[in-house]
């Protein structure tokens, strides 16, 4: 189980949909166009993000911010049980951490990437406020990984909501850590919140012992 997530965990930032200025662009043709031009960025600057992951880490941050709903994903990881009680100082510091620590969990594991394929199916339902886009990605072992999108459309704009890999519903995935930490920290929210690139390094031994390449 462990294998097979990291090997789609990989997947979702291969693929994610990341170009900004979205507003005329369908669903479809976001995530298509967007994964196109990160995968180019990724071939002309991989040799030097292996040297220098910060720089790598950095520009996926500032690449994938101005798409992802960032504030409807953290609230829901959160749930509502804790944002209903969080000021939006902790909104928004959960969001940048959350953020960051997505980037480095996930940063290497990029790198690994070496464009084996990637087929991008039609929206579902693109005319209304949400929708999902599939998407198949061939491995560095040759199996093929599902992938499906949830955008909703904010001012105007698509957004990212969330992300299911290989069966794996990424946002459940990390409510359900979101929620074990609060538990084991006595239900403090800004030690958790504070803790969160400890919570996600952890995750990142456990769900990367014994993954395949």
């Amino acid at each position: 189980m462990m294998s097979i997530l990291r090997r789609g965990l990989l997947v979702l930032l291969a693929c994610v949909p990341l170009l900004a200025n979205a507003a005329d662009q369908s669903a479809h043709d976001l995530v298509d166009r967007t994964t196109k031009e990160l995968l180019a960025d990724l071939a002309t600057n991989k040799e030097q993000y292996k040297t220098d992951p910060s720089k790598f880490y950095d520009a996926l941050n500032n690449i994938i911010g101005p798409v992802v709903d960032a504030d409807g994903i953290s609230k829901s990881i959160m749930t509502v049980k804790y944002s209903r009680n969080a000021s939006p100082e902790q909104i928004k510091r959960f969001e940048e951490n959350f953020k960051r620590g997505l980037m480095q969990f996930y940063g290497n594991a990029l790198l690994e990437y070496n464009n084996q394929g990637i087929t991008v199916g039609a929206a579902k339902g693109d005319e209304g406020d949400r929708t999902s886009v599939d998407m198949t990605v061939k491995g560095n072992n040759g199996a093929v990984y599902p992938v499906q999108y949830t955008l909703v459309k904010l001012n105007g704009e698509w957004k990212v909501r969330n992300v299911i890999v290989n069966g794996i519903n990424l946002g459940k995935l990390f409510r359900d850590q979101f929620a074990d930490a609060m538990q084991r920290n006595g239900n403090n929210l800004d030690k958790t919140i504070d803790g969160w690139a400890g919570e996600v390094a952890k995750a990142k031994a456990e769900k990367g012992t014994g993954a395949a390449q």
